[in-house]
């Protein structure tokens, strides 16, 4: 036993070295003046003249900081899959949320059940970089306006409803994992494709958040699927990104 636990933690060390290669290490700095640390993995052959998908990932409180590294820890490896990053060539964004903050609010909500979730509110001086952030990136040439996808666990599940209510012109799909927020919000996300995951056995976010944000996003008319994993517990994430055509459904979406 002693063994396997020792050859796992030199299996996480060696990703977690080829992750801080592999995906750039960049700052943004707001028009607030705001810092944003964030971690960019570009399509590992660009062509010139060709467009490509952009992907914004949030990640979960647990990983907030400043050192640029730990927002790679859930998800990252996923985009570095040599199948995926063949098959689906993209932009990759992995933003840090600063440790006091929170994405989407500015700081944790009193209550995570959804219908206690705050309703009508100011974006927050994050999100509000966070914007800034993929604004300069769906600039660019080289980025296909109509296939910009946002993923999120957790914390970054709350962020993702955040960002396509706020700005649902954006997205072509969303992708809020374990998340929750007051449905009464979603009806101005209904333009947005999502899939939503979350474990039945959850403790720490309850799994009626991404029940009624389906069944509030399903009443509005919007294109979405939920799958719910029994007994499953917070960390839904694992199954969700290992979930049959989990790349090839988010990258078939495109804005019409």
């Amino acid at each position: 036993m002693r063994k396997i636990v020792s050859f796992c933690v030199v299996c996480l060390l060696a990703f977690s070295s080829w992750a801080q290669e592999t995906y750039q290490k960049e700052e943004f700095v707001s028009s607030r003046g705001d810092s944003l640390p964030y971690r960019l993995l570009r399509p590992e052959k660009e062509e010139p003249g060709k467009k490509y998908p952009l992907v914004l990932f949030l990640h979960g409180a647990g990983e907030r900081g400043n050192d640029n590294c730990q927002q790679l820890k859930h998800g990252g490896q996923m985009f570095l899959n040599p199948v995926n990053r063949e098959k689906y060539p993209a932009f990759v964004l992995i933003p840090q949320c600063p440790s006091g903050a929170y994405w989407a609010y500015i700081s944790r909500p009193t209550s995570l059940e959804p219908t206690d979730m705050p309703v009508e509110q100011e974006i927050s001086p994050i999100s509000g970089a966070l914007k800034e952030l993929l604004d300069t990136y769906i600039a660019m040439p080289q980025v296909d306006k109509s296939r910009v996808y946002i993923i999120g666990l957790s914390m970054g599940g709350m962020g993702t409803y955040d960002m396509t209510i706020r700005f649902p012109e954006l997205f072509a799909a969303a992708v809020p994992i374990c998340g929750t927020v007051n449905p009464s919000r979603l009806a101005d996300a209904k333009g947005v494709k999502f899939r939503i995951f979350h474990g039945d056995a959850d403790s720490v976010v309850t799994v009626e958040g991404s029940r009624a944000a389906y069944r509030a996003l399903k009443a509005a008319g919007a294109d979405v699927e939920y799958i719910e994993f029994p007994g499953c517990e917070h960390d839904s994430w694992n199954p969700a990104f290992n979930y049959p055509g989990f790349m090839e459904w988010l990258f078939s979406q495109k804005k019409r």
